[in-house]
């Protein structure tokens, strides 16, 4: 007998209580979210066997989106089927996603106040740090051998010196690994029958592309744009929040104008003290460029639309593709492409710290281009000492003692009160 065959007997009320309590106390980032959903799951209620999980991780990891989240589906389905796993995902989500809410509509109303601008000053200097300790993490986890190093170093030079679009750094990565980098070998695994995947992308991609047809129609274009833009993001969302966070940056900023890069580094301090999926900033940025854009209530239809595309993929994805764990699992041209995206997303991530740290350490950036060269240095003179000095706080709090995340943006934003303050 199975661990999910041990679930055949529980209430309903006890995948209530089991996936709400996993979406509440959903921080700390994805590896703390999988640590906890394989205590609960496996260790103290053996609903999943080990294998099970792991090979439901390895499989979630192969998807684009949030892993945890689509692990706790996964997990869902696995025990009761679709109505499961729709229960173990928007737990997962909602929390988060009405935290968030509140945060972007304070955000949006009181974000200019002096006291918040300095509450800010100290969170930005932080966040540089934790997107430093994540490249930290993937790095240790995806680079294997020169080659892996060799596709990162690519990749960070096309983001950050040529501009190059974070889905075709992606493509371009999983040809590479598929064709240079070492594949494992092959294990033995069935093809299964697949009479149910027609029916099942059919479903899913009606509804994820329905609001967009309806704003279409009723042609709001700015809501149009936002839907279409985070749609495209819900593909390419491969190594986690952090990597797509600089594709986003440079859209959202640079291309729409929607949000400045400073107020996408607030985003993200925010989203790293809200439970659920760090992709949930995805909701905040579409809050607050509604907001400037047309108010509360455009506001809240672009969060609610982008929540919308960003998380029915993921449905969709778990749903039509999880019969097929196993056999995808046994494909090594796959894995190796995987292992080349993984890769370029140690680059990607590598961008996004260099970017925060120019915007938060100095006042002024100054623009090189040539031909396809496109550089944002640095003007020496406007170092701000202060940004230093709380950057450098929080890296000795979260790299070297591993303070808990909450303390360290706490403090980091006390101090940047206080040194405005003086200043």
């Amino acid at each position: 007998m199975t661990a999910a065959a041990t679930a055949e007997g529980q209430d309903w009320p006890d995948l209530w209580r089991v996936f709400g309590r996993i979406g509440l106390l959903s921080f700390g980032g994805p590896a703390a979210q999988i640590a906890m959903m394989h205590r609960d799951l496996v260790d103290d209620r053996k609903w999943l066997t080990e294998e099970e999980y792991l090979r439901a991780l390895s499989f979630c990891m192969l998807l684009p989106g949030p892993e945890a989240m689509q692990l706790a589906t996964y997990a869902g389905w696995r025990l009761k089927g679709v109505a499961g796993g729709f229960l173990a995902g928007l737990l997962f989500v909602l929390p988060g996603a009405f935290v968030i809410m509140a945060l972007a509509a304070a955000y949006a109303a009181w974000g200019e106040v002096p006291f918040i601008q300095a509450l800010f000053y100290g969170v930005k200097a932080c966040v540089t740090v934790i997107v430093v300790e994540a490249l930290l993490r993937v790095a240790k986890r995806a680079l294997k051998g020169n080659r892996h190093r060799m596709i990162a170093v690519i990749a960070f030079i096309a983001i950050y010196a040529f501009g190059v679009p974070f889905p075709v750094i992606i493509l371009a990565a999983a040809l590479t690994g598929a064709f240079w980098l070492d594949r494992p070998a092959p294990k033995p695994a069935a093809l299964p029958a697949h009479g149910h995947l027609g029916p099942t992308l059919s479903i899913g991609l009606a509804a994820w592309f329905a609001p967009l047809a309806l704003v279409w129609v009723a042609g709001n274009t700015f809501l149009l744009e936002i839907g279409l833009f985070f749609s495209k993001l819900a593909v390419v969302t491969f190594g986690g929040a952090y990597a797509v966070l600089a594709y986003m940056t440079q859209t959202v900023a640079q291309d729409y104008g929607w949000l400045t890069t400073g107020q996408m580094i607030d985003a993200l301090g925010l989203a790293e003290t809200t439970p659920g999926p760090l992709i949930l900033v995805t909701e905040f940025v579409a809050y607050v460029a509604g907001d400037i854009r047309g108010g509360t209530g455009l506001a809240v239809a672009a969060a609610a639309l982008t929540l919308w595309v960003t998380f029915v993929p993921c449905f969709l994805w778990i749903f039509a593709f999880a019969p097929y764990i196993g056999w995808i699992g046994s494909r090594p041209r796959l894995q190796a492409a995987l292992a080349g995206i993984t890769a370029a997303v140690v680059g990607v991530i590598g961008n996004l710290a260099v970017v925060f740290a120019l915007h938060v350490l100095f006042g002024r950036l100054v623009s090189f281009n040539t031909g396809p060269l496109h550089l944002t240095l640095p003007d020496l003179t406007s170092l701000d000492f202060g940004a230093l000095g709380i950057l450098l706080l929080s890296g000795v709090a979260l790299l070297r003692l591993h303070w808990p995340l909450a303390a360290v943006l706490a403090g980091s934003a006390a101090l940047g009160v206080a040194i405005q303050a003086i200043g």
